[in-house]
């Protein structure tokens, strides 16, 4: 060392066997001070893990003993409205009566669903995702007609199938795009409706169900947008010109087609069939097993299909065979 040693004393000042215990001694107690306060930060990082890691979301007799079950959930359509009701917020309300406990409705948004709900911020990549960080667990049950994408089931777990899904190209009334006439086969239709596409604008929402990448419609030399408003701003985009056509799930395009009569029209599907679904961290498995449970005495019963029809009622005409009665 050169200068004055730890503690402030210069070297010249000591010297021989005595001194060098003293060095040792005084370097000792530097090197515990540092061991103790490299556990401290050990221990205050592992604690703030452990309270932003999947293993503290709450499984079924977590939730019962809270008293609450946390519906985490996005204003989109008619599956939640923003006033208090919607398709799943009527059915996630009807759970929590089930289980007796109180129902509480938390915000969230599409950027942030999946993390409130796993405690794992990621970014979506393709099929897959990356893990950039931990988050705080919001939710229990997250439910906003999510469609159930493929890097979406490797990060939480899904309910059974709760609802028929596809996503259509919706154009505004006086686009040169045609309705392509049904033929039988989805992927004919598919490709009618890319056929259409060349320079032609199309909004999407990425890292959604209503990502243009996922159906490689710049293939199809579409001139693809991202669109960084919400969903529910994506067919008034359309309507107010800054594109021509846009992507939506089918529940939505219904929703719109009501909403905006003789303004927009469908093209037609740009995906395959899809379906959507109630999301619960892979640490609750009971719980969901407790929602499937639920939701097929609710189809049983006639329930559920009461509740779709109140909100989307051209949903079961669509898709007869997702809600006939075994």
């Amino acid at each position: 060392m050169k200068g004055k040693e730890s503690g402030g004393f210069s070297r010249r000042h000591f010297s021989g066997p005595a001194v060098l215990q003293n060095l040792i001694g005084v370097g000792t107690l530097t090197l515990l001070s540092l061991w103790v306060h490299r556990q401290m930060t050990i221990l205050l990082v592992m604690s703030l893990f452990w309270l932003t890691s999947p293993a503290c979301c709450a499984d079924l007799k977590e939730v019962k003993a809270k008293g609450v079950l946390r519906h985490l959930g996005i204003r989109y359509a008619n599956f939640v409205t923003g006033s208090g009701d919607g398709l799943d917020v009527e059915m996630v309300r009807l759970f929590a009566k089930s289980l007796s406990v109180r129902y509480e409705f938390v915000e969230t948004t599409w950027d942030d669903v999946f993390s409130d709900l796993s405690g794992r911020k990621v970014r979506p990549s393709g099929h897959g995702f990356e893990v950039v960080g931990n988050a705080l667990i919001k939710g229990d049950i997250a439910a906003s007609g999510l469609t159930i994408l493929p890097w979406r089931t490797k990060l939480v777990n899904f309910s059974t199938p709760t609802l028929p899904n596809q996503v259509w190209l919706v154009a505004r009334a006086d686009a040169g795009l045609k309705p392509i006439v049904p033929s039988g086969s989805v992927e004919q239709d598919v490709e009618a409706v890319r056929s259409q596409l060349r320079g032609v604008r199309v909004l999407g929402i990425f890292d959604t169900c209503l990502d243009p990448r996922y159906y490689t419609l710049d293939r199809a030399q579409a001139d693809v947008r991202k669109f960084d408003g919400s969903v529910n701003e994506l067919v008034p985009a359309v309507i107010e010109g800054r594109a021509e056509c846009a992507l939506q799930d089918v529940p939505d395009a219904l929703a719109s087609m009501d909403k905006w009569p003789g303004k927009i029209k469908v093209i037609g599907p740009v995906s395959s069939m899809q379906r959507m679904g109630y999301a619960f961290s892979r640490t609750s498995p009971e719980l969901r097993e407790a929602f499937d449970k639920f939701f097929e005495q609710c189809k049983k019963d006639g329930t559920y299909i009461g509740i779709v029809r109140k909100y989307y009622p051209a949903i079961p005409k669509y898709y007869p065979e997702f809600f006939s009665q075994e």
